[in-house]
């Protein structure tokens, strides 16, 4: 396994423990202080994980298409998660969260304009 491909496994793993951390699973009070380091971890880590993702370069057609699925994938349980968030919200409270909905509004943008974008370029 390539050493990108590591770091960006560790980088991805350890992101995601950290945003399930916000959830509070252990029932601790977070102090204020923990919930800042919280957030700038995540930023951070976020940055550098789409820095991975960005620079990701393919060297034949199989590995284009690999990136393709695997980005196709992501979008669709992204979509999935949020569709279901609003779902839920929706049948539970008298509004949905607007955040939900900025969201999936942002993800279904960036499809648009990405496919835009390649077309154009491409």
């Amino acid at each position: 396994m390539e050493e990108d491909t590591q770091n960006e496994i560790v980088i991805a793993v350890v992101l995601i423990i950290l945003v399930l951390l916000f959830l509070n699973p252990f029932g601790l009070w977070m102090p204020d202080t923990i919930v800042y380091m919280m957030i700038a971890g995540v930023i951070v880590l976020f940055a550098l994980f789409a820095g991975f993702v960005w620079k990701e370069r393919v060297r034949d057609e199989r590995e284009q298409l690999h990136k393709m699925i695997a980005g196709r994938i992501a979008y669709l349980a992204g979509m999935g998660v949020l569709v279901l968030g609003i779902a839920v919200q929706g049948f539970t409270s008298p509004h949905v969260d607007p955040w939900l909905l900025f969201a999936l509004s942002a993800m279904i943008l960036g499809k648009f304009f990405g496919l835009f974008y390649s077309r154009s370029r491409h």
